[in-house]
Parts: C-alpha cells; structure tokens; sequence
C-alpha cells in the first residue's frame, strides 16, 4: 500500500515556516474569466484558441512584473458573457479596470493595456487560489476559505483563481488592487481579514507581503510598523547607487 504524500502546506505550518516575505512580485494583473478545466498550466492547458493565448502571453509580457491568472465563480456558471479584469498594484497607480466579453475570442482584439479601456472598477477584488490541479492544498484549504469569503462580502468582490504563487502557505489570498498577500487563512479567519482590509489595515497574523516589493523590502516591512490608527505603514523601494535602501511611506 502507497503511503499518502503529506500536503506541503501541512508540513509548512508544523515546521512553523514564516509567512513574511514571500508574496510574488507582480505589478500589473490580468484575469480571465475561464470556466473550463484548470489544468496545471492553466493557460496552455485551457480550450483557447492558439490565437488568445498568443495574444495574452503577449500582453503580459508587454509589462514588468505582469502575471494572467484564470478566475471563476459558481455562481456565474450560465452566464451570458464573460469578465476580464486588469489590475495595477503600484504604489500610487492603485486601479482596476473591468472588460465584458462575449466570448474569448474577443481578447484577440482587446487592449487590455489600455489604461481607459473598459470600467472603473471602483470596489476591490479578493481572489483565493483554488487551483487543486497545480497543488492539492489549495483546493483543500482555498475552497472553505472562498467560501467564508464569499459569505461576508459582496458577491462579485470575491473570485477563485488559479495559481498566485506560495502552495504551502494555502490558503492564499490576493487582496487587488493593492496586491496585498494573506495566507494561512481559512473561514473563520475570512471576516476579520475583510474588516481589516476595508478598514485600510492589514491583518498581520495572515500577512504575507504586498507584490509590488521585491521579498528584501518586503521582510523590512515586517515588523508591522504601525502609525497611531493601527495602520501599517508600507515601505517602498529606492535605489541609489546599486544599493537598497528602505524608507517609511507618508
């Protein structure tokens, strides 16, 4: 009898791995609404045409620190058209942007870099990876954690996606526009998370990092330096003369 692999986020958490310091560095986000199989590569792996996916590995590539990620929602199942959403999590350019679609086809012709293109989207996105196909922990911890999400915020503030980066530290949120990284998380920490997000603090207990950092700023940003509301107050990079140095956001 084959003895059952552990899950890594299991022994993650056992062997107490810090959750600091280890968001992906993305800049600039690309969601596509896809409702079909998600197999470990979902893009190449997805019932696309050759030309769509050529036409997104080309916008992404066409920006720094650009990640495409797949989002679904259940509850979206029969509906009529589909969703894309851009996002840019730079510090100060904080935005997204939504694009209706009726089918994928239509990203064969569609800006999605088009900084007026599409809708404001004017409330933030929380996206938990679900992607059992590239790591099983995160459909065993992702989905109760959508799911308790999904229950205390708007509905269409909360999508499934597929791999953000950090399986072992499932279950995983991206919080956008800002690109703020939560893990360990699970339902019942799905409220407190959601109050401290929308109340423009961060849950530290959960906090990973934000993705416009590269993991160095990130770890100096992890003493969760706090102004007198209980903010934490995020550094920002600059680079002088080849070295790092981090200063304290206004």
């Amino acid at each position: 009898m084959t003895e059952r692999r552990p899950f890594c986020a299991d022994l993650s958490r056992e062997n107490g791995e810090p959750l600091g310091a280890t968001a992906s560095r993305i800049d600039h986000w690309f969601l596509i609404e896809y409702r079909g199989l998600w197999t470990h590569d979902a893009l190449a792996g997805s019932g696309l045409s050759d030309q769509v996916k050529a036409r997104l590995r080309e916008q992404v590539r066409a920006v720094p620190n650009g990640r495409l990620l797949f989002v679904r929602r259940p509850d979206r199942r029969r509906a009529e058209t589909l969703l894309a959403f851009t996002a840019d999590s730079r510090a100060g350019n904080e935005r997204l942007r939504r694009f209706d679609l009726g089918s994928h086809e239509d990203l064969r012709e569609l800006d999605l870099l088009d900084e007026d293109g599409g809708a404001r989207v004017e409330h933030p996105l929380f996206l938990i990876c679900t992607h059992g196909k590239h790591d099983p922990c995160c459909a065993r911890y992702g989905l109760p954690l959508y799911e308790g999400l999904r229950d205390e915020a708007e509905e269409d503030w909360v999508w499934q996606t597929t791999h953000i980066g950090g399986d072992r530290f499932a279950g995983n949120l991206v919080c956008l526009p800002e690109g703020v990284y939560y893990g360990r998380a699970n339902r019942v920490h799905a409220a407190g998370i959601l109050d401290e997000h929308l109340g423009g603090r961060v849950s530290l207990d959960h906090y990973r990092g934000r993705s416009i950092y590269p993991f160095a700023v990130q770890a100096a940003d992890l003493p969760g330096k706090l102004d007198e509301d209980g903010r934490l107050v995020l550094v920002r990079r600059l680079v002088r003369e080849g070295f790092l140095r981090v200063s304290l956001d206004e």
